[in-house]
């Protein structure tokens, strides 16, 4: 038994199928302790541009006597289709893969929603564990056990929940990482600030945005906070049924996807996901303005943190009829209702449901810079 390092910070998962996101550095030698010893096959699904990074996870379980399968995935949203997903099941099949077997994901958000999903179908679900390679997946598509693939129609519209049998968040993972991409990530920390963490935007404004590294300590505080943010969140509904007291329970990490997720498809994913994310915050801080009840200045504060970290903050290269018809598709949209996870003040969020067509408007305009 491989011994979890002295520094690591485990952030236990309660609930009905209970695991462990450890936050440290040099972890993969950990993967086969989270496997378990029953398992005999282990199907490493990885981002195939990233060799060396599934090396870091197919050596340890190689020498621990695991049969290897490595099935490496194209990069990014490419990787999120009906077609990838068939392939994948097809190799588990010729492997003979069984229920004791298990999935590794080793990569991005596009990973480890993919391969989750993969793990989640596959004879109805088996063992996963996933390795986050960039700070998006760590903060978000690693945790909580929302698997998913894309349609024509839209971005995660098919999909399953699907909690892992463990989460390794290996700092050291994020060294290769490319500054845009690090950078991307941090759209989902900063929303977390404003969802439910005031510390996370403390920390963001007090910080110099180029001290964010993949060593440094404002990071990894940046990355728990957000894991925290997101496991007590998806321990009190984990499948979106809400939450006590009128929380909006786990749609709340939703915040700023409506419009997030209507730009990735408007840009055929060319975006990365955390910049249409604070896009999306912005423009869902625009229209709780909108509606009377988020004051000026925290709508200002959204435009001032996420472009602190190097985010856009505006868009205006699609028309706003062609964004509305796709959020007419939004997983949260309740027949011909559209529904927006909304801001009364930091940490104080609520739904707003059938927000009137002027006001969606008027916060689009406000995003694209025009008059609002």
């Amino acid at each position: 038994m491989s011994a979890t390092p002295e520094d690591a910070t485990v952030l236990h998962v309660g609930g009905a199928s209970p695991y462990d996101v450890v936050v440290g550095t040099e972890l993969t030698h950990l993967v086969p302790d989270v496997l378990g010893p029953s398992v005999q096959r282990v199907a490493v699904i990885h981002d195939r541009d990233l060799p060396d990074l599934a090396d870091r996870v197919i050596a340890p379980l190689r020498a621990a006597a695991y049969d290897v399968l490595a099935l490496g995935l194209p990069a990014g949203e490419e990787a999120k289709t009906a077609a990838v997903t068939a392939e994948c099941w097809e190799s588990l099949g010729r492997a003979g893969f069984t229920r004791s077997d298990a999935v590794v994901t080793v990569g991005g958000g596009a990973t480890t929603d993919l391969g989750g999903f993969v793990a989640a179908t596959w004879l109805r679900g088996v063992r996963v564990v996933h390795v986050p390679t960039t700070l998006l997946a760590m903060v978000d598509a690693a945790v909580g056990g929302k698997t998913g693939i894309n349609t024509g129609a839209g971005k995660n519209l098919v999909g399953s929940f699907h909690e892992p049998a463990g989460v390794l968040c290996d700092l050291s993972l994020l060294e290769t990482l490319p500054r845009d991409e690090l950078v991307a990530g941090l759209g989902e920390v900063v929303k977390c600030g404003f969802i439910a963490d005031p510390a996370i935007l403390d920390l963001v404004e007090a910080t110099d945005p180029e001290a964010l590294t993949a060593s440094s300590p404002e990071l990894r505080e940046l990355v728990e906070r957000a894991v925290r943010v997101k496991v007590d969140v998806v321990v009190a509904d984990l499948k979106e049924t809400g939450g006590a007291d009128g929380h909006p329970g786990r749609e709340v990490l939703n915040y700023g996807h409506t419009l997030a997720h209507a730009i990735e498809r408007a840009e055929d994913y060319a975006i990365r996901h955390g910049e249409a994310v604070a896009i999306g915050c912005v423009f869902a801080a625009e229209l709780a303005a909108r509606a009377g009840s988020l004051d000026a200045a925290v709508v200002d504060r959204h435009r001032a943190a996420f472009a602190r970290v190097g985010l856009p903050t505006a868009y205006d290269a699609t028309p706003f009829e062609e964004l509305r018809e796709t959020m007419g598709v939004d997983k949260k949209a309740r027949g011909s209702q559209l529904r927006f996870l909304v801001l009364d003040d930091v940490g104080r969020p609520r739904i707003l449901a059938g927000p009137s067509e002027d006001d969606l408007l008027g916060a689009y305009l406000a995003v694209a810079g025009g008059d609002a």
